[in-house]
């Protein structure tokens, strides 16, 4: 599965619809962003693609993770964040 990367720059609405459009796909999304400012769009373009989806009856959950990635020959921490839909009781 390919890894939504996100940076500080990314544009909200674009990576909100990448999310929705791979949760649709394959039911399972993962994001990930280095660095405060592109945690901080991951996480807006997260919610972005919750109401997305909500209009579609899909109700979602995020599972947030530290991840060890080699960037350059540098290891960095990244965040990792797999969205997936929230089980539904029957």
């Amino acid at each position: 599965m390919n890894v939504i990367k996100v940076s500080a720059r990314s544009r909200t609405a674009a990576v909100a619809g990448a999310i929705a459009g791979v949760m649709r796909e394959v039911n399972r999304a993962e994001v990930q962003a280095i660095g405060a400012g592109a945690v901080n769009q991951a996480l807006k373009a997260i919610v972005i693609a919750k109401g997305y989806l909500a209009e579609e009856g899909v109700d979602i959950v995020c599972d947030p993770s530290f991840v060890e990635v080699s960037i350059d020959d540098q290891e960095r921490t990244a965040i990792r964040i797999v969205v997936e839909p929230r089980n539904q009781a029957s």
